[in-house]
């Protein structure tokens, strides 16, 4: 079983009410093969949400709000599911405060891209559990992500 973020599977959850749907996540979903979660919403945040993004492993709105308990407690539920299942990879969003694999935006709100990993992508692989961008995946099968 594969760990998918929702958005990626088509549901309604990223911070601005929308999502980021990939035909070839949704089909893993359809065929049984990915489970879909998303660890901002576990954490107890809403959809629709303020933007945020991590400064020196804090998660912050643009407008200084702190929301790193939210995302460390749903990393923490994402990933309980994640082992319950036996999961051994994830496809996770790029880029995200959760998700985000190797780069993340840099805390300014700036468009700027920093090395580092998501709250939930560090967890997955700090137990060992392969993780991947959906932009990855289209890279792999020739087809082009769209653009955010």
């Amino acid at each position: 079983m594969i760990i998918v973020s929702a958005c990626l599977a088509g549901v309604e959850c990223r911070y601005n009410g929308q999502e980021f749907p990939i035909p070839a996540v949704i089909e893993m979903v359809k065929r049984g093969l990915a489970l879909p979660i998303c660890p901002e919403v576990l954490g107890g945040m809403p959809t629709k949400r303020p933007p945020a993004e991590q400064r020196k492993g804090r998660v912050f709105s643009a407008d200084g709000q702190e929301f790193t308990t939210e995302f460390v407690t749903g990393a923490q539920i994402s990933l309980q599911i994640a082992l319950l299942i036996g999961c051994k990879e994830a496809i996770l969003k790029s880029r995200s405060p959760s998700c985000g694999c190797g780069m993340i935006y840099d805390g300014s709100f700036s468009g700027q891209l920093v090395s580092g990993d998501g709250i939930f992508c560090k967890l997955l692989k700090e137990s060992g559990i392969k993780t991947c961008t959906e932009e990855e995946i289209m890279a792999d099968c020739g087809c082009e992500t769209r653009k955010e």
